[in-house]
């Protein structure tokens, strides 16, 4: 039964034996350069997404087995400390005080936009109209509103003199509000976040493992993902040197890396006519982003006393400005349709080609 457990942790496995692997050889990638850089890089992130499928997987095995809304909270928690992880490992060896920003901001172009863009067409094209508890996407995106203009907007009209006032306050407010709408959303107006869907076996975990067994590996492939994060940075510095590559890739590369599980579970809940999971990742997984992702690195910078850049550029934000609009009128009535799902798919390929020409 055991080796039922483990057979299918290969992901694990092979990022284990990548950490001494990447160590050993990451000095003379970096020397060398070509394709051993390119080579060595490649693995690493190829452990790394391996390690968050692992950690999805998991968490979305306690969440079947506890059910909404806790099932959305644990997966959006478990995508938030990879991507806080990676986060914290690669600020600190790059020291650009805007990654933590364009990761938030594509994070949240990949959840709403990518996410609900592709997930409406999907489900629109072979269910027609897919309903969902219409509160739920109000209250997300009310939270949003004033999540992401006390985070991103705001700290625009901050002077330096007060930033340390202001993050203080920041995070302070940001926890309250996580907390209130934790409480809200699992208590209180726990049925704001539930739809009635056909219930589905939980196939995947056929040899029903404990929980713990689930908690376990999931704290331990966050951790793996935490030292491999270290050697991905490197490796990126090293690759990115010397190029005119866009400055937005390494940030939006850990909100992929964070967000690509979700991606999955969320378009096979649409392709199965269960909208209300598709909507609480979307929309659960961008406000836990701004909610979680925010106050800890702004932790972080008040710890090491060297500021961040939060608030956005006037490009980020005429697109944060749109996709809010798009979302409200889009998620207005409680059901979605695959005309509605283009306009966001849209509003994902403006950000994938103005991240790519550089203005992201």
């Amino acid at each position: 039964m055991k080796l039922n457990y483990l057979k299918p942790e290969w992901p694990v496995l092979f990022a284990l034996g990548m950490i001494p692997a990447g160590f050993a050889l990451e000095h003379a990638a970096v020397d060398s350069g070509g394709l051993l850089l390119g080579g060595l890089f490649s693995l690493i992130l190829l452990a790394v997404f391996g390690l968050a499928f692992r950690i999805a997987h998991h968490a979305e095995v306690l969440a079947m087995r506890l059910g909404e809304p806790y099932g959305t909270l644990i997966l959006t928690v478990a995508a938030v400390s990879v991507e806080v992880v990676i986060l914290v490992v690669l600020m600190s060896g790059s020291h650009s005080p805007t990654l933590a920003r364009d990761t938030v901001f594509a994070a949240l172009m990949i959840d709403i936009n990518g996410i609900l863009g592709v997930a409406a067409i999907i489900g629109g094209l072979q269910h027609g109209v897919q309903k969902y508890n219409l509160n739920s996407a109000s209250a997300y995106i009310a939270m949003l509103l004033v999540a992401v203009g006390v985070g991103m907007f705001i700290p625009d009209f901050v002077p330096d003199a007060q930033w340390v006032v202001y993050s203080a306050f920041s995070i302070g407010i940001m926890a309250i509000l996580y907390l209130a709408f934790l409480r809200l959303q699992t208590v209180e107006h726990r049925t704001f976040f539930e739809y009635s869907h056909a219930t589905e076996d939980e196939a995947h975990d056929a040899h029903g493992s404990p929980n713990w067994y689930h908690v376990a590996l999931m704290i331990g492939a966050v951790i793996c993902v935490g030292v491999l994060s270290e050697i991905l940075s490197v490796l990126l510095d090293a690759l990115l040197a010397g190029t005119s590559a866009p400055k937005a890739i390494p940030a939006v590369l850990v909100a992929l890396i964070s967000a690509s599980p979700e991606v999955l579970t969320a378009l096979n809940a649409a392709r199965e006519n269960r909208l209300q999971t598709t909507v609480n990742i979307a929309l659960g997984a961008s406000l836990a982003t701004v909610l979680l992702t925010l106050p800890v690195i702004e932790a972080i910078a008040l710890f090491t006393g060297e500021r961040i850049v939060m608030a956005i550029t006037p490009a980020q934000a005429g697109m944060l400005l749109v996709t809010l609009l798009a979302a409200m009128n889009n998620l207005h009535d409680g059901e979605t349709n695959a005309i509605e799902g283009m306009s966001h798919l849209a509003l994902f390929l403006a950000f994938v080609a103005l991240t790519l020409l550089g203005i992201f």
